[in-house]
């Protein structure tokens, strides 16, 4: 069904926080920018709160989240063509990924990551090196093809790594081959 945010009703607004972030949304990880939307006295309350515990992020990103969030998403061009780059780079990512054998693949419907189950690998080595989970598969990934990618432990799956796709498409082919054929020297 179609997705309803629960800010959207007036009759609850004093009962509903938001917390969100501009990240995946604006294509600004690394930025550390995130908001909450909350009535009032529990909006005093968090901003004494934060500044007791972290730091504020430097003046150049909050101008960029704020110019960010002002776009109206659904007319945005460049929040469309945003969303339409990372369609393709994930689609790429995909049909590179369906020619690696013994990998299982969930197509995501959102962010811009790829998280396919890697199991199949377990069990297996390359001379004296093992790989008994997604950690060590990581590290000979990493050592091997020098390609980082993320231990699905790190995520409650283990069976699984995660990819990030928010890089070229000429990076996307050149890691997606250095892991086939790492993976292919698994014996």
């Amino acid at each position: 069904g179609k997705h309803e945010s629960l800010a959207q009703f007036n009759s609850i607004n004093d009962r509903v926080i938001v917390v969100n972030g501009v990240s995946k949304g604006f294509a600004m990880t690394g930025w550390r920018i995130g908001y909450v939307a909350a009535p009032q006295f529990l909006a005093d309350a968090l901003i004494k709160l934060q500044g007791q515990y972290t730091s504020g992020p430097g003046t150049i990103s909050q101008m960029a989240a704020k110019k960010a969030m002002l776009i109206e998403p659904t007319s945005s061009e460049q929040v469309n063509n945003m969303v339409s780059t990372f369609k393709s780079r994930r689609d790429l990512l995909i049909k590179l990924m369906k020619d690696i054998p013994g990998i299982k693949l969930t197509i995501p419907d959102g962010a811009f990551y790829l998280f396919p189950d890697v199991s199949s690998y377990y069990g297996k080595k390359d001379g004296n090196t093992p790989i008994n989970n997604s950690n060590d598969l990581c590290i000979y990934l990493l050592n091997k093809a020098h390609v980082a990618l993320v231990p699905g432990e790190a995520f409650g799956s283990p069976r699984c790594v995660r990819l990030s796709y928010a890089t070229s498409n000429e990076l996307i082919i050149e890691a997606i081959k250095r892991i086939k054929e790492a993976l292919g020297q698994l014996k």
